[in-house]
């Protein structure tokens, strides 16, 4: 992907961020990375998720954390993206966002704990929860120590980003990542319907018990697995967009 079709890319996955109403004033961001060249391309500090143009978006070098291109200043969580892309090589996109339910739990240090299907079905397992900062992490390199807590959190359950694209960051919020930018904007997405749902859940049935092993693992697999059967081969085209195709 050449960088300016990647500036299309995080512009949008920033915009599809408000657009689901994940992110209110200017909080949050989406960020997306360019391998080859080491770039990374990161919404502004300050600018609200769907005000930000292609233009806009700031280039940071995942070297040394240094701009290489852009007038604006980069988001303040530019750090933690840059130290999650360092740790996880398979990862093209990450996203922060204050959601509301997911930032309840990280404000409550609690993970997001696998209730039923539904929460199965996107992430195997609990979303985890960071521990906190100590107090030297808060008044050094605050914003890359927030990306070292959430890279040691992945590697404490085994070191696959992919699969719990996702960690509550204690008493801050939810930061989510994939392959690429769109696909973390999605997993930003999966948290907070989750999130409220346990929620919702815990507030009918304080006792409700986490969804047992074997379904867990079935609807996980069946989306995500070796032998994934949900959706579409990929390349392949519905019967209505052939349709509409061939009309066109």
């Amino acid at each position: 992907m050449s960088l300016d079709a990647l500036r299309d890319e995080v512009c949008r996955a920033n915009r599809d961020l408000a657009a689901a109403g994940l992110v209110s004033l200017a909080f949050g961001n989406a960020s997306g990375l360019d391998r080859r060249s080491g770039i990374l391309l990161i919404k502004p500090s300050g600018i609200a998720c769907d005000a930000v143009v292609p233009d806009d978006l700031v280039a940071v070098a995942i070297a040394d954390g240094s701009i290489v291109d852009g007038n604006l200043r980069p988001s303040s969580d530019t750090p933690t993206h840059v130290e999650l892309y360092r740790r996880f090589p398979s990862i093209g996109g990450v996203v922060h966002t204050h959601s509301s339910y997911a930032t309840a739990f990280a404000q409550a240090r609690l993970a997001i704990p696998c209730l039923g299907t539904t929460h199965a079905d996107h992430f195997d397992g609990p979303v985890p929860v960071s521990r906190a900062l100590a107090d030297e992490e808060i008044d050094g390199d605050y914003e890359r120590a927030t990306g070292i807590v959430i890279a040691d959190t992945i590697d404490a359950l085994g070191g696959d980003p992919l699969a719990m694209p996702a960690v509550l960051v204690a008493s801050h919020g939810p930061f989510t990542w994939g392959s690429t930018a769109a696909e973390a904007a999605l997993n930003a997405q999966a948290v907070e319907i989750v999130a409220a749902l346990a929620h919702r859940t815990l507030t009918i049935a304080g006792d409700a018990a986490v969804l047992g092993d074997r379904l867990r693992q079935r609807h996980f697999q069946r989306k995500h697995g070796p032998r994934a059967y949900y959706g579409q081969p990929a390349g392949s085209t519905s019967p209505t967009a052939s349709t509409e195709s061939s009309r066109s």
